[in-house]
């Protein structure tokens, strides 16, 4: 396990009336925040890796790793006062957006996308919580279903439909089914979207949850992207709004944040 330096850290912006984004940066092995302290802001990355550990059985071990658009100490939002359950540091130089209560709340009334990817986030792990109460008791738990599926992807390959992208070629064929979900995978909910841009997403502009591509039962083809979306979706140059469909067809160009596709279909 690597060594880290700890240096403290004590915010110096604390303009909570402006409403304004409170940047804040952390030197290559800072200690952002240490377990068990009092959990008053999160963070959203602008630059920089992040870390996350946890004491297990007297041994700090890595729990996620977080890069550019992610955010971590989310916790502390949705209870007051309360204590961190893991510790975070800078692996890198680290650039970062820190919300407090009183900005979250702005945010939710105002730009709610963040406050909806946290959800998701959540109900993964009340999920993952109820599997493991299933295995403890020897019995299925009775919890209603949150109709999000994060977990990995079962779908065929669609032979007659894929996104190519420009610059390297690669195919990604769609999935065979009435939606193919377009991203990136998360390691720590567990989200497998169907396309994964990752290998051609260098700039990290993809999204966890970016789009969707819907197939019309007329059999027509619809891009959409979700809500919670950082960077834009375009077809053939007009930008989407989020949760409204945009017909795709053979040969049009569609970029997902900053990474130009192809769609392409086989006639019949």
């Amino acid at each position: 396990m690597a060594k880290f330096k700890v240096k403290s850290h004590k915010p110096t912006d604390s303009r909570h009336d402006s409403l304004e984004p409170m940047r804040t940066t952390f030197a290559s092995g800072t200690k952002i925040f240490a377990e068990g302290d009092l959990g008053l802001t999160m963070y959203v990355i602008e630059s920089g890796t992040v870390e996350v550990r946890k004491n297990l059985g007297g041994e700090e071990r890595t729990l996620a790793t977080f890069g550019k658009g992610d955010f971590f100490g989310e916790m502390c939002m949705l209870e007051d006062e309360s204590p961190r359950s893991a510790s975070a540091y800078a692996v890198d130089d680290v650039a970062a957006v820190m919300i407090d209560q009183s900005a979250f709340t702005f945010i939710l009334k105002h730009n709610p996308e963040i406050a909806i990817r946290m959800m998701r986030k959540l109900v993964v792990r009340l999920q993952q919580t109820t599997a493991l109460l299933e295995k403890a008791v020897g019995h299925e738990v009775d919890i209603d279903e949150s109709g999000i599926k994060d977990t990995e992807s079962g779908a065929e390959p669609d032979p007659n439909a894929r996104l190519v992208e420009i610059s390297s070629g690669i195919t990604f064929p769609l999935a065979d089914s009435r939606e193919t979900t377009i991203g990136r995978i998360d390691p720590v909910t567990g989200i497998h979207p169907d396309i994964d841009l990752t290998p051609v997403d260098g700039k990290r502009s993809i999204s966890r949850r970016h789009a969707r591509i819907r197939r019309d039962d007329d059999g027509g083809y619809n891009v959409i992207e979700d809500v919670g979306t950082m960077n834009g979706t375009f077809v053939n140059g007009e930008r989407l709004a989020a949760g409204k469909p945009a017909p795709v067809t053979n040969g049009d160009t569609v970029v997902f944040g900053t990474i130009q596709c192809r769609f392409e279909i086989d006639a019949d």
